[in-house]
């Protein structure tokens, strides 16, 4: 090998595992938002891998999994021309979008090399770190709590409970589910010794009972039907996968156990706990969110709410007894498309992703050999992945989206018996280290960009006037939404007043901003709108709202928020005003 060959296979090694482990690991955060680190540091770093990769030509074999993401893309640009999306949140979702086509692009791409195996290896090198070091933080955060400080390792806001340093405990699932996929293809590639294989099995699944996620419990038993199934598997792999649902059991049993010594409930335990005390099934349950979906879909069955707008669209649609909670999401992805693009568009895409997903299943189960290995375990990542889509929307995270993507385009990609392997040293695309690199680019600016909000929230000592602070945020090419925010809901009005009701709304409606927002307008001609906005946020029954709804309790009919509205009033009447 030549040395410049091995440098570059040291970079893809480097980059392989930083990607895969640093995203997911990061706990530092600045407001507004608790995550947005992780995801430019994630586009940014797997942009990095796709450029030490450099991918040749087009795959057509993941052409379905593309024409996805082109016909979502699509309707992110309809619903920010045609529609009134902001064009802030517009061009964050393309950019994901587009920065998801890469990825698949680039998995499919690697599947047909010669060093199939050793691009898949190092991949699930990173998975594996990141769940063995997040094992680690959920430990720390259930039995020594003490130690975090919410910047090396994340609060858990959940007492008894592990959520990682992602600080969500379905996500930590996820990232361990996927850790023990890749522990099991590291164990099959012979890059792992059996014991150290075993032991980080039993250790992230462990880990899983930590954080009581439901989602995570069932994923174990995915695992072990792949296990079952699989017959190419070795057999101390098969039996591995086997046995995580009665390492699991065992890990419950363990901690009821321990639980009772130490008067403390910890892990599922602890979850169990908390509902048997509140005694009733809590207003924000998933099937409360699902029924008004159904409800919404009925209303606008053929082209939907707009990409992006169900919190709004949600928010001013009356349902009473609805969830007390402000859901951006339905919490499950079927929904989420039929909704937001209506049932034919979202009927393509879902056809489209099963179609990929036959495929991946059709090719990785056809080929032999280590590449027929990688093929399957990257399929197991994305059907992980499409579990924990039915019940939440971890694709709305570049952390989920981007390693994912990498993984079904790996498994559309690998070759069959009869086709050309592509050697590792042919000749690349000319436009791979540009695509790769456009995407560690587009990370960092994003933190520069985002950084003209912090400041609103987090101000330094020489930061400056707050109206001047929020006037730059609203010039934010990707995050003036949070600047609009800030402007809406400020004591006092401000010269972007008006441009922040008309954007601020799509990002996602809240007591604060619906309170706001219903002043403003009976401030500015338009008392019935604010009707209706009181009408619907009386019916979140929010204690925040207590203040604002006070002069009804005392009588006073006069106020806006104490009269009915004379007028309907559609949520799209909003929209333009």
């Amino acid at each position: 090998m030549s040395p410049n060959a091995r440098a570059a296979s040291w970079g893809l090694a480097l980059t392989a595992l930083v990607a895969g482990t640093l995203p997911p690991l990061l706990a530092y955060n600045l407001p507004p938002s608790p995550t947005l680190l992780n995801q430019c540091l994630a586009v940014a770093l797997w942009g990095g891998f796709v450029f030490m990769l450099r991918p040749g030509g087009l795959a057509l074999r993941g052409w379905s999994l593309q024409a996805a993401i082109a016909v979502m893309a699509a309707a992110v640009v309809l619903s920010g021309t045609a529609g009134a999306l902001p064009s802030a949140l517009t061009l964050s979702a393309l950019s994901l979008l587009i920065a998801a086509a890469v990825l698949a692009w680039a998995g499919a791409d690697a599947a047909r090399r010669g060093d199939a195996p050793q691009v898949f290896g190092l991949f699930a090198a990173g998975l594996v770190l990141a769940g063995f070091l997040s094992s680690l933080v959920a430990l720390i955060q259930v039995f020594m709590p003490e130690w975090t400080d919410g910047n090396v390792i994340a609060h858990s806001g959940l007492v008894g409970r592990a959520v990682g340093n992602l600080r969500q405990s379905n996500h930590l699932c996820s990232l361990l589910l996927w850790a023990v996929v890749a522990t099991v293809t590291l164990l099959e590639l012979r890059w792992l010794p059996r014991g150290i294989a075993i032991a980080l099995v039993l250790l992230m699944v462990f880990a899983i009972e930590l954080s009581a996620s439901r989602t995570g419990a069932v994923g174990l038993l995915l695992l072990a039907l792949w296990g079952g199934l699989d017959r190419r598997l070795s057999r101390s792999a098969r039996w591995l996968l086997l046995a995580t649902p009665l390492v699991y059991a065992l890990s419950y049993g363990a901690m009821a156990a321990y639980g009772s010594w130490s008067h403390q409930a910890i892990g599922a335990e602890a979850r169990i706990a908390a509902g048997e005390a509140s005694g009733i099934e809590s207003p924000n349950s998933r099937r409360n969110i699902w029924a008004n979906a159904v409800t919404m879909i009925a209303q606008q069955p053929w082209t939907g709410v707009g990409f992006g707008e169900f919190n709004l669209a949600w928010s001013l649609t009356s349902f009473p007894g609805r969830p007390t909670a402000f859901f951006d999401h339905t919490h499950t992805l079927p929904l989420q498309l039929a909704v937001e693009l209506g049932v034919p568009l979202a009927t393509l895409v879902m056809a489209l992703m099963a179609i990929a997903l036959w495929q991946g299943f059709a090719r990785s189960a056809s080929a032999r050999g280590d590449t027929g290995l990688a093929g399957r375990a990257g399929w197991m990542l994305v059907l992980l992945t499409g579990w924990h889509s039915l019940v939440e929307y971890p694709l709305w995270y570049a952390y989920f989206l981007l390693p994912a993507a990498f993984a079904w385009g790996f498994a559309l990609g690998v070759p069959a018996a009869a086709e050309r392997v592509v050697p590792a040293q042919a000749p690349r695309s000319r436009f791979a280290p540009l695509a790769g690199m456009a995407l560690v680019i587009g990370g960092a600016l994003a933190v520069v960009d985002y950084m003209s909000v912090v400041v609103i929230y987090a101000p330094g000592e020489n930061a400056g006037p707050l109206e001047a602070r929020i006037a730059r945020g609203q010039r934010s090419v990707l995050f003036a939404h949070h600047a609009d925010y800030a402007a809406a809901t400020s004591a006092e009005p401000l010269p972007g007043t008006p441009m922040a009701f008309r954007r601020a709304p799509h990002y996602l409606m809240d007591t604060r901003l619906m309170v706001a927002w219903a002043r403003y307008l009976a401030e500015n001609g338009q008392p019935d709108r604010a009707r209706v906005l009181a009408a619907r946020l009386r019916e979140f029954r929010n204690p925040d709202s207590a203040e604002f709804f006070s002069p009804c309790e005392i009588g006073d009919q006069a106020a806006f928020q104490c009269q009915a509205p004379l007028s309907p009033h559609p949520w799209r009447e909003f929209l333009t005003y």
